[in-house]
């Protein structure tokens, strides 16, 4: 697409609807790859959330996935050729060409976790609505929003450990779970259910299939019957109290310590993750995209130094 600007209006892969006059719903719809977020989604969420919090009608906002899954993660299939020229930069962190690590670390502070905290701090409430598999990156999404409705069959995975790196950009395990319970599930890379995520907080309220969008209309319909102004100075007090316990802080650290994941990765493997943990179907595609030698023949020399 060479520099054109990336349009939200134009993109189809997530929906802004109405449900009622004062609650929207943003969908992520690209059903066919799981919902994957790409740069293109990630921004036309951004643009989302700005319009319904521009919108003084919207009271409540509720965050979706069409088809079988909330959101399979990060779009491992790359950016359809876009960089980071074709979009409206949110932050202020720049350089995103530089060398070394600075490069990186500017893209991934800024489409990660700032866009992503910048969602947790929207001043209206948000209800993420979860069926399926939310893996990764679909964290992150579930994470930002004020209240998780997910249905019986819903799970939760963080495979990151598995590619050599120390947990998603956007490090909420220990504030959603607990530490102990944080631990098991990122050392373990096993599924949580949405039974036992809602045991641990993560999860409010657990639901029937076929009833996951009604009952979060019902849940948004109590909320938005508030006054506009108590609402959102509840859920601020209530993000200004997980943040004085150093919530921010720590995330900042788990960030860095992510960075020092990839970068470790990419001076024994030529990439920025550990190819010898994900299934060899992953691992031949990561080969080819970034056109490396056989893994296999590099696992059995010694590592760059």
């Amino acid at each position: 697409m060479g520099n054109e600007r990336f349009d939200p209006a134009r993109y189809d892969g997530v929906r802004y609807e109405h449900l009622t006059p004062d609650i929207v719903n943003i969908a992520m719809a690209r059903p066919q790859v799981r919902n994957a977020q790409d740069m293109q989604m990630t921004y036309a969420l951004n643009a989302a959330f700005d319009r319904a919090a521009h919108d003084d009608a919207v009271k409540v906002i509720v965050l979706s996935g069409d088809g079988p899954h909330f959101s399979a993660g990060h779009d491992m299939g790359g950016d359809s050729g876009m960089t980071w020229r074709n979009f409206p930069t949110v932050g202020t962190w720049a350089g995103f060409d530089a060398k070394g690590v600075e490069g990186l670390y500017g893209r991934e502070k800024e489409i990660y976790l700032e866009m992503c905290e910048r969602w947790r701090n929207l001043p209206k409430p948000v209800i993420a609505a979860v069926q399926g598999n939310c893996i990764a990156g679909g964290l992150m999404l579930a994470w930002c929003c004020d209240i998780i409705v997910a249905t019986e069959d819903a799970q939760f995975k963080d495979p990151t450990l598995e590619f050599g790196v120390s947990g998603v950009e956007y490090f909420m395990h220990p504030w959603e779970l607990g530490t102990r319970k944080a631990k098991e599930w990122l050392l373990t890379s096993d599924w949580l259910s949405a039974q036992e995520a809602q045991v641990c907080g993560m999860v409010n309220r657990v639901v029937p299939k076929g009833e996951l969008m009604a009952q979060t209309l019902a849940m948004a319909q109590r909320i938005a019957r508030k006054g506009s102004f108590v609402a959102k100075a509840a859920k601020e007090a209530v993000n200004h109290a997980q943040d004085v316990m150093g919530r921010r802080n720590a995330m900042q650290h788990a960030f860095g310590l992510h960075h020092l994941s990839h970068n470790h990765n990419r001076l024994q493997w030529g990439v920025l993750i550990d190819p010898m943990g994900v299934s060899p179907v992953l691992r031949e595609k990561i080969r080819v995209r970034f056109n490396l030698p056989p893994f296999e023949t590099m696992a059995a020399a010694e590592p760059k130094p």
